[in-house]
């Protein structure tokens, strides 16, 4: 084994916990991107996985809740079987309460007697966001967080529900694990087309130079979801779409878009240039935010031809909640590359499909030279980068139509970022080797996250105090017409489509 291959291994993980492994996340996320990694053989021999939830489960029954979760995708992709016995051998389950600090003593004792003491643990915090610094200081009790440097913690979003709390635990982290140590995941930044925009950006020289102030006019973001809360309640009606989705997931869109090429594709360098895009936001005063932010909340609709209740109708609700569903905002980020250019953001619940897009749109052309064709009615150029459900790049340019008149038409180039025969990756098994691996490149540094919530923060404060009145748009629909007063001008609309 050659010297690089020693440090690699050295470096990577014996044990990985997953704390909350009968939850949503780990059901539907972390269990299915792990086995993938299982099955393109990408975890090391020795990495083994411990669950820990309530329930009063032995290990054998753990194992038959991942055969029967993992069943349907084994069938559909004919996986062979030793692909599942082998992921399986992998794992133990213990029965815990993050609130009992027995219960970390007896997974400390574990991870002794596995021989992991002295080895890196990765601790991964697939919990509510309020357990989050209960975990923390009851790993501190334990033991479990020397010796510092060596294990690393996880922590899902949202990082904080403001500015404060999200500096609070913070220093809760920092009492107990060095920044080096800590993960903090935002799922987006792990998908294709997001990392592809670095390369489309700094690896083409026909695009970089148009990337600014002089050709492009807007920039707009959108996260929509067809789906409602769920059984997301007690969290959701806390959080709202302000906190859930644009302070980190939209946030972090920003500053790919936005960010200055790197020194180096390292971490630290990575996240310096995106800290200078936070860092240059024009602050939005207490009196500008009716003109920077509008929320919405959705009633009842259709989508997809199927009837749908309202937010105050979903289980679980409290009566006259007024928590947004809908949350869009416009941004100036004040610096040479991008000043005077505004950043439209919007997410949404209930919207017509599960949409994700990141749209570019460019100025008009200085001059009319086209005669047959009006300048005010020559569409503007685009591009058009899809983050889900499929993951692509579009760009809308004008050509002439056959005939004998200068007349233009917009014509779309497709390009998928995959062959035919190629797969994507999932975002989590981007972002989980990564953390086996040590790679901090695709995760947020704190200085991020509190600078996200610095340029938040004066829009939630605002909408806190207003509690007596919110807009509502009906399911199935693309959010309240209030979104497009944002604009600066009447010929910015909003881009639902590809």
């Amino acid at each position: 084994m050659d010297a690089a291959r020693t440090d690699q291994s050295q470096n990577e993980p014996c044990s990985f916990v997953i704390f909350g492994a009968t939850g949503d996340l780990a059901t539907h996320k972390l269990l299915p991107a792990l086995f993938d990694l299982e099955r393109v053989e990408r975890l090391v021999d020795d990495l083994s996985f411990i669950a820990l939830a309530r329930r009063s489960w032995t290990t054998d029954d753990w194992l038959e809740h991942v055969r029967t979760l993992l069943k349907d995708k084994i069938e559909q992709s004919s996986i062979p079987q030793e692909v599942l016995n082998r992921f399986l051998a992998r794992f133990r389950y213990l029965q815990a309460d993050l609130n009992d600090t027995e219960s970390y003593r007896t997974l400390a004792a574990d991870l002794t007697a596995c021989g992991s003491t002295g080895s890196r643990t990765v601790f991964y915090l697939a919990i509510r966001p309020a357990d989050f610094v209960t975990v923390i200081k009851n790993l501190k009790a334990a033991g479990l967080n020397e010796p510092r440097g060596m294990n690393r913690v996880v922590i899902e979003k949202p990082f904080g529900e403001d500015l404060e709390s999200a500096q609070v635990l913070n220093r809760v982290l920092h009492q107990n694990f060095d920044e080096e140590q800590i993960y903090r995941i935002d799922h987006f930044l792990g998908k294709e087309t997001v990392q592809n925009l670095l390369v489309f950006r700094f690896a083409n020289t026909i695009i970089e130079p148009l990337w600014n102030r002089n050709f492009i006019d807007h920039v707009q973001i959108t996260v929509a979801e067809s789906i409602g809360i769920g059984k997301r309640a007690g969290y959701y009606d806390r959080a709202g779409a302000l906190r859930d989705m644009l302070q980190n997931h939209l946030m972090q869109l920003l500053t790919v878009v936005a960010m200055e090429p790197p020194p180096a594709l390292e971490a630290d360098a990575l996240r310096d240039e995106k800290v200078k895009v936070l860092r240059s936001i024009r602050p939005i005063g207490k009196r500008a935010v009716h003109a920077h932010a509008v929320r919405a909340q959705y009633t009842h609709g259709s989508i997809d031809g199927q009837s749908v209740v309202g937010y105050q109708q979903e289980e679980n609700i409290e009566l006259g909640s007024i928590t947004e569903t809908f949350a869009a905002a416009k941004f100036y980020i004040d610096n040479w590359r991008w000043r005077g250019v505004p950043f439209y953001l919007r997410t949404g619940k209930r919207m017509p499909r599960q949409h994700s897009m990141i749209a570019i749109r460019f100025k008009h052309p200085p001059q009319q030279l086209f005669r047959e064709t009006p300048l005010e009615s020559i569409d503007p150029n685009w591009i058009l980068l899809s983050i889900q459900p499929e993951e692509s790049m579009h760009m809308e340019i004008h050509v002439k139509q056959p005939g004998l008149d200068m007349n233009t038409r917009v014509m779309q180039m497709n390009a998928s970022f995959l062959k035919t025969d190629e797969q994507t990756l999932d975002a989590y098994e981007t972002l989980l080797l990564d953390v086996i691996e040590g790679d901090r490149s695709l995760f947020i540094r704190f200085d991020e996250a509190e600078w996200a919530w610095r340029v938040i923060d004066p829009i939630l404060k605002f909408w806190t105090v207003e509690r007596e009145y919110i807009p509502t748009y009906p399911a199935g629909s693309w959010g309240p017409a209030e979104a497009n007063r944002l604009f600066d001008s009447d010929d910015q609309i909003w881009r639902n489509e590809l």
